[in-house]
């Protein structure tokens, strides 16, 4: 019989840092999952190390190769490769708490069925500190969007979906020498589906690395401008409110800038928006490329 969970692990020469989810794998109290390494070009001993661990035989392990895409190229993969009802995206620098796969396989027995997109739990840091906040206790249900907008909730989540709808949304797109775009992407094509069940405990101990994408934002909007006008083409059209929208289309102008787009109004899916936004969008384009800050809040 199939397992219900696949985590899925994408990992680029982090052969140092992806034992602390091997460890937590082997931790955990219920083994019903399949863990899914997508070694999006590595030259480090990953696939050494990888291979070490599955000749131990104390997690069931898949192991993918590929060259490297980036992080939207690496998820691509695993959605094509993933066959259980649910999947839980563990970084290679982050780990499971002991009890996750437990707590996500008896919660979703016992609450899940094709009304809900899945489960959102909660994220802490190695010492167990929450990231951001808690959800509201008395909330059953939220789109990760209402979550942000609506109830205010700070941080990071632990996003656990069924896997019909993260293999039926299309991909994200690959852009000739970039490797980023934003994962939300695909999150806020699901929000427009079903909720999903909010379930306050932690899943996931985070671990924000120097040269991680969380960390380095401002250098990931320079590298990647189509891939984050792609996305803000989709958030302006799914915002929760005028004001959100506002900001996407700033964000927007200013990637569109980057990539010397001159057609971005005309292929804005909202354009008198982006025409409103536009002067803060190229002050922000601006910013950007002078800064010598690593990151900027969203």
């Amino acid at each position: 019989m199939n397992p219900m969970l696949t985590v899925f692990t994408p990992t680029y020469n982090r052969a140092y840092t992806l034992h602390l989810c091997y460890e937590s794998l082997k931790r955990q109290t219920c083994k019903d999952f399949i863990w899914l390494i997508i070694d999006d070009g590595s030259t480090d001993n990953t696939k050494e190390l990888v291979e070490s661990w599955k000749a131990e035989g104390q997690v069931p392990i898949r192991y993918h190769f590929q060259a490297n895409q980036g992080m939207h190229g690496a998820h691509n993969a695993a959605y094509e490769r993933i066959d259980t009802e649910l999947n839980v995206c563990i970084d290679s620098d982050d780990y499971m708490a002991d009890d996750a796969v437990e707590k996500i396989t008896a919660f979703w027995l016992a609450n899940g069925s094709n009304k809900y997109a899945g489960i959102v739990g909660l994220d802490a840091t190695p010492k167990g500190d929450l990231i951001g906040t808690r959800m509201p206790e008395q909330l059953k249900s939220s789109t990760l969007s209402e979550l942000y907008a609506k109830h205010k909730v700070q941080g990071d989540k632990k996003l656990v979906y069924r896997s019909e709808l993260t293999s039926s949304i299309p991909p994200y797109p690959i852009f000739p020498d970039e490797k980023y775009c934003p994962l939300s992407y695909k999150y806020i094509l699901i929000d427009q589906q079903c909720p999903l069940l909010v379930m306050n405990e932690v899943l996931c101990h985070v671990e924000y690395m120097p040269d991680g994408s969380s960390l380095n934002m401002i250098k990931q909007y320079k590298k990647n401008p189509k891939g984050f006008a792609f996305f803000r083409k989709i958030a302006m059209l799914h915002a929760v409110s005028y004001k959100e929208r506002f900001r996407e289309a700033i964000h927007y102008v200013s990637s569109s800038l980057i990539s010397a787009n001159k057609r971005f109004i005309n292929e804005s899916p909202r354009k008198w928006t982006t025409v409103l936004a536009t002067p803060a969008g190229i002050l922000l384009y601006l910013y950007i490329q002078r800064t010598n800050r690593a990151t900027v809040k969203r």
